[in-house]
C-alpha cells in the first residue's frame, strides 16, 4: 500500500474509510511552469483489501472530517501555508465542499482558517464532474480512478512478485489543486497531508503522511496509530533510531541506514521546483513508489515489481482518470 489502511492491523484510521489518506502528489502543471499540482487522495472504499467489507464503507468525504494539505517553505517542518477542505453531509446523493487557504500562523491552526477559496462546491461522484475555479486555484474534489499501482500480494509473500496490481480498476476520492506557485513559497517546499475528525467537540488527527509506503510497512502495529496522530516536526526525534535499526536489519551499514532514514524523516515530501518532479523530489502520478520503497528498505536487494502506471491517467488537470464502473469485468 501507499498510505492505504494505515491504522494498526491494516485497518482504516478511526475505523472509517472516509478518513483514510492514501496518496500525495506534487509536480509541475503540464505546460505551465508557474503552477504546481497538489493532489491528496483519500477513501479507498472500493479497493477490496480493507478490514471492512465494501457494503460497510461509505463513498463520500466524512462530514466531520478536516482534510489538509500542508506546505513548509522554510525547512522547519511546520506549515507556512495550508489548504483545508471540509464537506457537508451527503443528502440525496449530493455533497458539497468548502476550501480554505491559510498562511503564516493561521496555517498552523488545526481548525479551518484563512481565506475561503470556494464554498458549497459540488463533489463529483461520476465521470461528468469538472474542475472549478477556487480563487486563484483550480480545484477538483470527487471520485477518480485510483492512480497507485502495486503488487501488494507479492510484498506480503516474501517479494515473490505475482504481476497482479491490487489497485487496478479501483476508485478513490481525490482533492486536486492547480496552484500558482507563488502561493507556496520556495522554490523548495515540503508537503504533507493530514486528516482529522471532530469527536466530542474536539478535532483529532487520525492520519497523515508525506512519503508513500511508510506507515503501513515501516512502523509496527503498536506504533501506527500514534504515528498518525503526531506532527512531522517531531519525527526525527521519535523515529530516526528505530527506522535506522530497521534499515540496518535489512542490509544497510549503520551510516547508510541513518542517511536512508533521513530521506523520509521528517515524513514530509520535499519538492524542489527547479528540478523535474520524480520521487523523492516531489511525486508524479506515474512514479513507481512501491518498488522504490522496497529498494530503499533493502538497500537495493528487492527488485521492481514490474508493474506499470495505470493507462487511464490524464495528461491535464485533474490528471487522475475518470471513475471506474462496478463491477469491473
Amino acid at each position: 500500500m501507499s498510505n492505504h489502511y494505515s491504522a494498526a492491523n491494516l485497518k482504516f484510521p478511526g475505523d472509517d474509510a472516509r478518513l483514510d489518506f492514501t496518496d500525495l502528489f506534487a509536480f509541475e502543471a503540464t505546460g505551465d511552469p508557474g503552477k504546481t499540482i497538489l493532489i491528496m487522495d483519500v477513501n479507498p472504499y472500493t479497493s477490496g483489501m480493507g478490514a471492512m467489507p465494501p457494503f460497510l464503507m461509505k463513498s463520500e468525504f466524512h462530514p466531520d472530517g478536516v482534510y489538509r494539505i500542508n506546505i513548509d517553505s522554510d525547512g522547519d517542518a511546520h506549515a507556512d501555508a495550508a489548504f483545508t477542505f471540509v464537506f457537508s453531509e451527503l443528502r440525496d446523493g449530493m455533497q458539497t465542499g468548502t476550501a480554505y487557504f491559510a498562511s503564516g500562523r493561521q496555517a498552523r491552526q488545526a481548525e479551518p482558517a484563512g481565506d475561503v477559496l470556494i464554498s458549497a462546491t459540488p463533489v463529483g461522484f461520476d465521470a461528468s464532474a469538472e474542475p472549478v475555479q477556487a480563487g486563484p486555484c483550480r480545484l477538483f474534489a470527487g471520485v477518480r480512478s485510483e492512480p497507485f499501482f502495486a503488487d501488494a500480494d507479492g510484498a506480503f509473500h516474501g517479494f515473490q512478485w505475482t504481476g497482479q496490481d491490487a489497485f487496478a480498476n479501483r476508485n478513490i476520492l481525490s482533492i486536486a489543486l492547480e496552484v500558482p506557485s507563488e502561493m507556496l513559497g520556495g522554490p523548495e517546499i515540503g508537503v504533507w497531508a493530514a486528516v482529522s475528525v471532530r469527536r466530542d467537540g474536539e478535532l483529532v488527527q487520525v492520519d497523515r503522511g508525506g512519503h508513500p509506503t511508510i506507515n503501513p510497512f515501516v512502523n509496527p502495529n503498536d506504533v501506527k496509530d500514534q504515528f498518525n496522530a503526531r506532527q512531522p516536526a517531531n519525527d526525527v526525534a521519535n523515529y530516526l533510531r528505530p527506522w535506522s535499526k530497521l534499515l540496518e536489519e535489512n542490509g544497510h551499514t549503520p551510516d547508510e541506514a541513518a542517511a536512508a532514514a533521513r530521506i523520509v524523516l521528517p515524513d514530509i515530501l520535499r519538492y524542489d521546483r527547479t528540478r523535474p518532479a520524480a520521487y523523492p523530489n516531489g511525486r508524479a502520478v506515474t512514479d513507481d513508489v512501491f518498488s522504490a520503497r522496497f529498494a530503499w528498505l533493502t538497500n537495493g536487494k528487492v527488485s521492481s515489481d514490474g508493474l506499470k502506471p495505470h493507462d487511464d491517467l490524464l495528461a491535464e488537470f485533474p490528471y487522475l482518470g475518470p471513475p471506474n464502473l462496478y463491477p469491473v469485468g
